[in-house]
């Protein structure tokens, strides 16, 4: 049985007994077992941007989430994580706060602030951490804490929490884990004080036990505070199994209300929330942890739907479940839940290119599934004064996006796809090893084009003649794009293929392949290539084992050996452009591709001049010097052209187009930027 659950708690009338039950804390109970976790948004910057922050959570907790966390603030300027980003360390700092929680609490939510401290990982030269040692991520050595320092730092993690309290807040997460400065102490690698802050793993703990045990003093006993416990360092010279297991108990012990899962380092070499992670591939260290403890305990990373979370709570795995980027894509995603409308919720498929990636380019972070996210007092759909006829020729993501906003907004839509089935180049990188995520969001358009009553033509090739006769307001083009013309002699030889045959198996290819183009396809390609179905992402034993994480928890950060499985094939990975291969690759993501071909053998090579292909293989020219890769299959992935025909025809009758998606810009298959084209194109047509 969970943690504050009776018999009489679970709910009989929904798939979801143990998502939706209630949580009783003592002082307060929760709706049911879903913590939105922390992530930053760049909103929490600038008091300016309070207004836009509130009406994101209100949205939240309108449907239905039963806990929040914002994303980090500092308590202190040296725990920034960038100059002049979020902090509440005064009391001037708590008015605008308050924007947020009567926002929250008015939407019958509850919600409560992150007390981050960066650490070594603070990207400024006011950087502090328990020992001077730069992080290998960060360009920025820090001061040493003195031990008045150190004391300095538990009074402002204690004086930031109080301030929230003041704010309105329901509880703090005091951030723990993820390598920042809390996690630091803890870690020999990160941690090399001889005093009473370092050293053996009791003077180690002390640190985080301290502030643990103030803040509870200070804020009195009815107010939450969760405590982000690092469970999985994932680096070396970290943290032992049963030091973590001591300071939970401690950290219990010294008033924590709930305790949640922090997993790896933001410098370990293991990917703990990308797309080839597999679904709840950490859940088991928390039901590892579940059995030495009181508290209800929450776990987290990688549980995006409905199934999976239940599964994870019906199976004892822990007492809630934390989920961070789901709530981007789909505000809703606990009221769908509860209203037998799960199949409608917009899903997370873990990309990270409009949220994460985001983040770390100084943007605002959004959802590639849900550009509202985050824009909610911004995008907002404007009022319809007539109902029109819409074509939408193309079900890709982009005319699929616009299509259902269209929709939603009452407008009558007709969609055709010229093949039998919707889903444009989603439906290639669901086929890629760790892409599996990608046939989500088929499964979500399907429905809502259903549920919307879009008028769905699948195996029709729309033309200028069949749209003229049925006289719509006007014509959204989402034809998408070819493959471009790379123009290397003999590209006609029989062992030559685009990348869409190769991925869609329409060819057989052979066991020594050169790629051609090193962008986002060519290393979709090569993960394919270099991997049998099923992926490791569908499996989390033969991933945690092709990754190196140790189950077993004998080890200390819970590192191990990777064992990656051999690849069916040699693969050469190849670009025009000098340098590394993938450097243009998103920053959370790129660094995993490039890590799993090179675990596979993959040469990747820049620099290369394409002279010709023959029966002798691929010639090319590196360095300066001519040489033959004998292949079997040379794959061309060298880029895109906006398929534009027929938009062009439209407009040269007069006919009201407006091209979007790759039809509009061929940019790498950019869905991203497709979708949030077309959701912005259907919220005011």
């Amino acid at each position: 049985m969970l943690a504050g659950m009776s018999a009489s708690d679970a709910r009989s009338d929904t798939p979801y007994p143990h998502l939706l039950a209630p949580l009783d804390l003592g002082f307060c109970s929760l709706p049911n077992r879903v913590l939105m976790g922390s992530m930053h948004t760049g909103l929490e910057d600038h008091a300016r941007d309070f207004g836009k922050l509130a009406e994101y959570f209100a949205t939240r907790a309108r449907g239905g989430v039963g806990l929040m966390a914002t994303g980090g603030f500092s308590p202190n300027i040296a725990g920034w994580l960038k100059p002049f980003s979020s902090r509440l360390s005064s009391r001037w700092q708590v008015a605008p706060h308050r924007r947020i929680t009567d926002s929250v609490h008015a939407a019958g939510g509850r919600i409560c602030l992150q007390i981050l401290h960066a650490g070594r990982y603070a990207m400024h030269p006011l950087s502090v951490a328990p020992s001077a040692i730069k992080s290998p991520i960060n360009p920025f050595t820090p001061r040493a804490l003195s031990d008045h320092g150190v004391e300095r730092s538990i009074r402002a993690f204690v004086r930031c929490a109080k301030l929230a309290q003041d704010a309105g807040y329901d509880g703090v997460e005091i951030m723990g884990s993820e390598g920042y400065l809390i996690n630091q102490f803890l870690a020999e690698r990160s941690n090399q004080r001889t005093d009473r802050w370092g050293g053996s793993a009791g003077n180690r703990m002390r640190f985080p036990v301290e502030i643990v045990r103030r803040t509870r003093e200070a804020v009195g006993r009815d107010f939450i505070i969760i405590y982000r416990l690092s469970m999985l360092d994932l680096v070396d010279r970290a943290q032992a199994w049963d030091e973590i297991v001591a300071l939970a108990k401690q950290v219990e012990a010294a008033g924590a209300t709930l305790i949640n899962t922090g997993i790896g380092w933001h410098e370990a070499r293991i990917p703990t929330i990308v797309t080839s992670v597999p679904r709840a591939a950490f859940t088991w260290v928390t039901r590892r942890m579940k059995e030495s403890l009181g508290i209800p305990l929450v776990t987290t990373n990688r549980i995006n739907t409905p199934d999976v979370a239940e599964q994870v709570l019906a199976r004892g795995d822990a007492d809630m479940v934390s989920m961070a980027r789901p709530f981007l894509a789909d505000p809703d995603w606990v009221a769908k839940a509860r209203n037998g409308r799960a199949a409608l919720i917009n899903p997370c498929i873990a990309c990270n290119q409009a949220c994460l990636d985001h983040v770390f380019e100084n943007k605002r972070a959004s959802c590639l599934m849900n550009p509202r996210a985050c824009f909610e007092t911004e995008l907002v759909d404007a009022p319809v004064a007539r109902k029109k006829r819409f074509a939408v020729v193309g079900a890709g993501p982009a005319g699929l996006a616009c299509a259902t906003t269209l929709a939603q907004r009452g407008h009558f839509v007709s969609l055709y796809e010229q093949s039998n089935e919707i889903g444009g180049q989603f439906n290639l990188a669901k086929r890629i090893p760790g892409k599996e995520e990608y046939a989500e969001p088929m499964r979500y358009w399907d429905n809502l084009l259903v549920e919307l009553g879009v008028e769905v033509h699948l195996g029709t090739r729309a033309d200028v003649a069949s749209l003229q006769t049925q006289h719509f307001d006007a014509v959204i083009v989402a034809t998408g794009v070819m493959p471009r013309d790379p123009h290397i002699p003999g590209q006609d030889h029989p062992m030559v293929l685009g990348y869409h045959d190769a991925i869609m198996g329409n060819k057989t290819i052979g066991k020594r392949v050169a790629i051609i183009g090193a962008g986002g396809i060519g290393f979709d390609v090569a993960e394919f290539l270099t991997q049998d179905p099923p992926s490791p992402t569908t499996d989390i034993t033969r991933w945690t084992r092709e990754w190196g994480v140790d189950t077993t928890l004998a080890n200390r950060g819970g590192l191990d050996t990777p064992k990656v499985e051999a690849s069916p094939r040699a693969v050469w990975l190849l670009q025009r452009t000098a340098g590394r291969p993938g450097k243009r690759l998103n920053k959370t993501t790129g660094w995993v591709h490039r890590a799993a071909l090179k675990a596979k053998g993959v040469q990747m090579l820049g620099g290369v001049t394409y002279e010709k292909i023959d029966d002798d293989g691929l010639h090319v020219t590196i360095d300066g010097k001519p040489q033959i890769l004998p292949v079997d299959n040379v794959v061309i992935c060298t880029g895109q052209e906006s398929n534009r025909g027929l938009a062009n025809e439209l407009e040269a009758l007069g006919i009201t187009v407006h091209a979007i998606g790759g039809a509009d810009v061929a940019t790498e298959l950019d869905a991203k930027r497709a979708i949030d084209q077309a959701t912005r194109l259907g919220s005011h047509l």
